[in-house]
């Protein structure tokens, strides 16, 4: 039972945290409400960082969830620039990292979010070398792009995935020269596999990105404290003035694994094990975000996924859930992308290995179609490149499992509502 007497609160002040404790607010919580942030910024959204705020298309204030000004309207406590350095489960309290002070609380979310993997490898800590996780590292790499396009600099970006491409893409919009450097064969490899991960290759190559696959940076080699170059294990040599790590993301678990919360291995995904409420193996402890791995009934397995969706529809579910409401988080995994001037969307789970089939609907060499990855004839997941408002059929398709023609899933003059039984 919930009562105006009790404190919610959250740790992690990004998307996941701030929703939720709008959640809280609307659902009709009146207890207190703590929102701690690691960051001196308000919660902001990070989709902006690589695309819109990064190419200078989008003004600092409209990256943030809400005004400063909501969260004292709302009787939101927001701590910023302050960090949680223990969680006592049998206490229930967590304790400042500044000045150890005890907060007390009766539900807890953790929406720790993930931190940003960095390169092993000599030569780290040069100037010159970046990550793109945080607002300020966007303010940062905004102008270093803005200086490398002004004096035909060199990036190089260590890593094929989504920030990697959409940086490359941003930096050739400056007149930056860059080559990615990543060990799979095509860029996004683990999420399209080498059918639609060349795509991406071309389209980035038409705009004078170069590309070196199957190979690693090494070493960043630099002289009084800048970067001249980036070696690859392959013994090749490619000039740079800075060089970004974008090889993923680790969750930040560090908090939960010391309270002794469940967590999944790194070889599933890591993270912080909750069940179909987002519930971690304490009852009042409850994980949201790019943190958790939740059991997902429609692909069978445990999920941890680290986008903009995720955040913004899981914080507002373990607000509800820790309001005592019943719920099954469940929502088919989305994300979008920007590149140059090509928009995507794509839904579902469909990893290298998972799926049988690729299907084509539209035309792939211009870059306006939509991706569908099979399995026995039932539809895993679907993207769709330049071509708008079909996520929710295809969606539809994903959760209906049911098996579908091929020659009627490829063909645009066939509606997608009329494949779903």
């Amino acid at each position: 039972m919930v009562d105006a007497d009790q404190t919610f609160v959250i740790v992690g002040g990004g998307l996941a945290g701030a929703k939720a404790a709008e959640t809280l607010r609307t659902e009709g919580f009146t207890g207190r409400v703590i929102l701690i942030c690691d960051e001196r910024d308000h919660p902001y959204e990070r989709p902006p960082l690589s695309k819109g705020y990064l190419l200078g298309k989008e003004e600092r204030d409209s990256v943030f969830v809400h005004e400063p000004a909501w969260y004292a309207r709302n009787d939101i406590e927001l701590h910023l620039g302050q960090t949680v350095d223990a969680i006592d489960p049998a206490a229930k309290t967590v304790r400042f990292g500044d000045d150890g002070t005890l907060v007390r609380y009766d539900k807890l979310l953790l929406a720790t979010g993930a931190e940003p993997r960095r390169l092993d490898i000599p030569g780290t800590g040069l100037a010159g070398v970046h990550h793109l996780r945080r607002l300020a590292h966007a303010e940062r790499l905004k102008g270093v792009l803005a200086a490398l396009g002004r004096d035909n600099g060199h990036l190089v970006i260590a890593g094929a995935g989504w920030i990697g491409l959409e940086v490359a893409a941003a930096a050739r919009e400056y007149g930056a020269e860059v080559t990615v450097v990543a060990p799979q064969p095509t860029p996004l490899y683990g999420v399209f596999g080498p059918e639609i991960g060349q795509i991406f290759t071309d389209l980035h190559a038409e705009r004078g990105v170069r590309f070196h696959f199957g190979t690693r940076l090494t070493e960043i080699i630099g002289q009084d404290g800048m970067v001249l170059a980036a070696r690859t294990e392959d013994g090749e040599e490619h000039p740079a003035h800075d060089v970004l790590a974008a090889i993923g993301a680790a969750p930040r678990t560090s908090l939960a694994e010391a309270a002794g919360l469940t967590l999944v291995d790194r070889s599933q995904g890591g993270g912080i094990a909750v069940d179909e409420q987002l519930r971690t193996s304490d009852p009042d402890i409850y994980a949201a975000g790019d943190v958790a791995a939740f059991h997902h009934a429609l692909f069978d397995v445990r999920l941890r996924v680290e986008h903009w969706a995720n955040a913004l529809n899981g914080g507002p579910a373990a607000a509800r859930s820790m309001l005592g409401r019943e719920l099954t988080y469940d929502r088919v995994p989305y994300f979008f992308s920007d590149q140059y001037d090509v928009g995507l969307e794509y839904s579902g789970w469909a990893p290298p290995g998972s799926y049988d089939q690729v299907v084509i609907r539209g035309d792939a060499g211009k870059r306006q179609f939509i991706a569908f990855w099979m399995k026995e004839g039932r539809v895993l997941a679907g993207m769709n490149v330049n071509v708008w408002d079909v996520t929710e059929p295809i969606q539809q398709l994903i959760r209906s499992r049911a098996q579908v023609g091929m020659e009627a899933l490829a063909d645009p003059h066939v509606p997608l509502d009329s494949l779903v039984s």
